[in-house]
């Protein structure tokens, strides 16, 4: 399983950004993919995810009504519309897999991770 996460960057606080994670080697229809961030200093948090079965789940006191997980089957790609940035959400954003995974905000669940991509919102 290869994971490859893109699209992160500087952006203004208020501005938007759409991070992209690829899957290559997996059947991709059957994993569950999620998006977990890591701010200096601090442990790697839940972000959203993507089940299987077309469920979404979001870490709501941080992102909810800001960011949207969505995914394209075919392109074997989940993706990450974040809109209305601020500056706590700087982090290294990655992406991760879990087979038949339900969309599980634990980190545990997951099996394959990509190597992160960085965001970073200037106030």
């Amino acid at each position: 399983v290869q994971l490859q996460a893109s699209g992160g960057g500087l952006v203004q606080a208020g501005g938007s950004l759409r991070l992209s994670c690829a899957a290559s080697g997996i059947t991709f229809s059957l994993y569950g993919i999620a998006w977990f961030r890591q701010a200096p200093g601090k442990e790697r948090e839940f972000v959203a995810a993507s089940s299987w079965s077309g469920g979404i789940t979001y870490n709501v006191d941080s992102v909810k009504g800001r960011f949207t997980i969505s995914r394209d089957d075919p392109k074997k790609t989940v993706y990450l519309q974040m809109n209305s940035l601020k500056p706590e959400d700087t982090a290294v954003y990655y992406c991760a897999a879990d087979h038949y995974g339900v969309g599980s905000s634990r980190i545990g669940e997951y099996e394959s991770w990509g190597q992160g991509t960085l965001v970073t919102v200037s106030s």
